[in-house]
């Protein structure tokens, strides 16, 4: 089965996932490296989250268990964490 790549609608999601993750880290007083090292993640992986790109040019894609991770450390539900709407990944 053939990879498929994240529709046109991922982009901007990944980014304001990002944001939403900076934005609860700081509101908790937390640092990059902190979070990052509670979750159980790199403080680069981390920071390309927060950024929304797994490298320059393409967008994150977390895995579930890293943003579960960052979710339980920051105290949030997934649902509070993802951003809304979720973009459609139907293809």
């Amino acid at each position: 089965m053939a990879k498929q790549s994240p529709g046109p609608e991922w982009i901007p999601y990944a980014r304001q996932l990002g944001t939403e993750l900076q934005r609860l880290r700081i509101a908790r007083g937390l640092s990059q490296e902190h979070l990052a090292y509670a979750a159980g993640i790199t403080r680069y992986t981390y920071q390309k989250l927060e950024r929304g790109e797994s490298s320059p040019g393409s967008p994150a894609n977390p895995s579930l268990r890293n943003i579960m991770a960052i979710a339980q450390q920051l105290d949030v539900t997934l649902d509070e964490l993802l951003p809304k709407p979720w973009p459609d990944l139907g293809g």
